[in-house]
């Protein structure tokens, strides 16, 4: 028996689902100092400037540093411009009919890093 196909409601509530919490993601803490686009900048002109008398292992490691620090500023910028605020209000629209259509717990949804006041602005309760 085919499956049903989504509702257009359904599909904008999955997207919302979605969106947040990959923004979630992305902008998550992490341990240690926080990286700014200067420090990751810095690091990149001491690349540079090692380059040229870096053996040839040695600047194939380099190079490839200077990539991935290359690759965090762009995520950092790209961080910087998501606007959480509307993320989360359209994630406290659609979560309960999200959850609920799939089963999903108050726990998974705390473990995937949904806030606690999240998830109560939602109407997501924890089981008894």
């Amino acid at each position: 028996m085919p499956r049903n196909k989504l509702s257009e409601k359904e599909k904008a509530e999955n997207k919302s689902v979605r969106d947040y919490l990959d923004a979630l993601d992305a902008n998550r803490p992490t341990r240690g100092r926080k990286r700014t686009v200067k420090s990751i900048g810095d690091r990149v002109t001491a690349i540079e400037a090692s380059l040229s008398d870096a053996s040839a292992t040695k600047r194939l490691t380099l190079v490839q540093e200077r990539l991935d620090l290359q690759a965090e500023i762009e995520a950092l910028a790209a961080a910087g411009s998501v606007d959480m605020t509307s993320l989360e209000a359209s994630f406290v629209n659609a979560a309960a009919a999200y959850g609920g259509r799939r089963g999903i717990s108050y726990a998974a949804w705390r473990e995937v890093g949904v806030s606690a006041a999240t998830l109560k602005a939602a109407g997501i309760r924890r089981s008894t």
